[in-house]
């Protein structure tokens, strides 16, 4: 098991503050803002490694959801923080999997936990192989200066 600094460096770890444009009409965030917000945690999950989507595009390289998965513990609320730990638990040779815990960032209860399998394909749709840099870049750790460390 890892240790408590490289475990959040490695999830990488934002935050989305909810406002009343996420939520239903009971204040709860809508069940399928989750994966907006998986998204947004992928996205900066690749920067914060110094990798840009729009760079991959560019080389030929586009990934494509297909698979997600959200379970719900607990109601995310209108004015609540969520913390969204993201990491990667699976890489093959053209996928990637990413898994997801929200919490709620005061009392650090587990809102939703899921996963989402992007594949990699090609401008065409045609699934192609991961090259090694994309794959090291997957797993190294936040550059320093863009990774965001907790105050203890």
């Amino acid at each position: 098991m890892r240790n408590g600094l490289l475990s959040q460096l490695v999830s990488s770890p934002m935050e989305i503050k909810v406002y009343y444009e996420d939520t239903d009409c009971g204040g709860v965030v809508y069940y399928a803002n989750y994966l907006k917000y998986f998204e947004r945690a992928r996205t900066q999950y690749l920067e914060t490694r110094g990798c840009s989507i729009a760079d991959w595009m560019q080389r030929g390289v586009i990934f494509v959801v297909v698979h997600a998965e959200a379970h719900y513990y607990s109601a995310g609320r209108y004015g609540e923080t969520l913390r969204i730990e993201t990491d990667v638990a699976d890489v093959t040779r053209a996928t990637v999997t990413f898994s997801h815990v929200v919490r709620e960032k005061l009392s650090n209860r587990i809102v939703v936990k899921g996963s989402a399998r992007l594949a990699a394909t090609d401008h065409h749709g045609k699934v192609r192989r991961l090259d090694k840099t994309i794959v090291t870049a997957l797993r190294s750790v936040p550059r320093p200066s863009e990774a965001h460390i907790p105050e203890p």
